[in-house]
């Protein structure tokens, strides 16, 4: 079958991250898959086997999720939103698939209501309509007016045959941050955490004995590398590694180094960070889906400081889940001090230790299965 993914990541790159990896899921069960990207483009998390369609790429304003800036960095006018949604439209002509996905919306992106609702409509006029799936991570930002959660269902109702949850119901629920309605919840499959296969041991046991300090890809991540530069002076036994993401690494690196003691390693994102998580004394991180992920496959003990700023609440909600769970610790950006950091690392160090989460995270498997029932049924 041929497997079309829309996605496009605004700020960071866990919603590209995700879709790649549901996209290889779905090469390796055999099928023909086009990944169409309309962020910014992020060449290690191309797969092998998965094609990648760039559109005209966006960012947020920061988190400014309404203001979109072009790839010269100037507001998107209507001429380059226009260029996208041509963009759009024409890839799934071309590409006609059986299984169409749409990464997040209808439950977010709606700042680019305009460009998806026409690829959906497009997809009226083809010969044979593929399934359409919406592709949601555990937590969703709640809705800000009520009207937002039923112009969902309908837009659900009008286009969609389900919607993959990649979660697990008995840890977080889809309730749990966004109202499902008694007809939503009949379109609704769980898959279980869409994750890589679990990281094996480093090779060069990199990271060992360390507390990796780490911030995604989103170059969001100021505040908790400045007190993590202090927590390093109060814990001089160990040895602090500050892997820094995003597009301006080099010179927040270069600042960072600039006031760094002797025992902290400042060094750009690494892709081996996984692997680096089985050896670690301790993590300091944000608490995205797939850093979450991470973290609950390699059992690291783990300071978790959830992303808030602006009106993002996602993974506040998503780090008080994990906080029931043995070896997490939550300081909230408000609390963040290098005092508070280093006190909280040193308990979640000395904490019993977690063994590998029971959780499911086969859910890119398990969604490859959903889809193609679905699609079988159809023909």
């Amino acid at each position: 079958m041929k497997v079309m993914i829309v996605v496009t990541h605004l700020l960071g790159s866990g919603h590209l991250a995700r879709a790649m990896v549901l996209g290889e899921a779905f090469h390796a069960a055999g099928h023909e898959v086009t990944v169409v990207s309309g962020g910014g483009a992020i060449e290690r998390l191309q797969r092998p086997g998965v094609s990648l369609l760039q559109l005209p790429p966006l960012r947020s304003d920061g988190t400014n999720f309404t203001r979109l800036l072009d790839d010269t960095g100037k507001e998107a006018d209507e001429a380059y939103l226009a260029a996208r949604r041509t963009s759009l439209v024409k890839a799934v002509g071309d590409v006609a698939p059986d299984i169409l996905i749409t990464e997040l919306f209808p439950f977010g992106r709606r700042v680019l209501r305009a460009e998806f609702l026409e690829l959906l409509g497009a997809t009226r006029n083809m010969a044979q309509p593929p399934v359409i799936l919406s592709s949601i991570r555990d937590i969703l930002a709640p809705p800000s007016k009520p009207d937002r959660a039923a112009k969902t269902d309908e837009i659900i109702d009008w286009f969609y045959d389900g919607v993959l949850v990649h979660s697990d119901p008995e840890t977080t629920p889809l309730d749990a941050s966004w109202p499902v309605s008694d007809n939503l919840r009949t379109r609704l499959h769980y898959t279980g955490y869409v994750a890589p296969a679990p990281a094996g041991d480093h090779p060069e046991e990199a990271g060992h004995g360390e507390v990796l300090v780490s911030a995604g890809g989103g170059g969001v991540g100021g505040a908790l590398f400045d007190a993590a530069i202090g927590a390093a002076r109060l814990l001089p036994s160990y040895r602090w590694r500050l892997l820094v993401g995003g597009e301006d690494a080099t010179d927040t690196i270069a600042c960072l180094q600039g006031n760094a003691p002797d025992n902290a390693v400042i060094e750009p994102a690494r892709p081996d960070f996984r692997q680096m998580l089985r050896h670690a004394a301790g993590s300091v991180s944000m608490c995205g889906y797939n850093t979450a992920l991470d973290l609950m496959q390699a059992a690291t003990p783990s300071v978790l400081v959830p992303f808030d700023a602006g009106k993002e609440t996602e993974q506040s909600l998503r780090a008080e889940a994990l906080a029931r769970l043995p070896g997490f610790e939550v300081l909230k950006s408000a609390e963040l001090t290098p005092e508070r950091l280093a006190n909280a690392v040193t308990e979640v160090i000395a904490a019993p230790k977690r063994s590998a989460s029971h959780s499911r995270f086969d859910g890119a498997a398990r969604s490859v299965e959903i889809a193609c029932a679905m699609a079988e049924a159809r023909q």
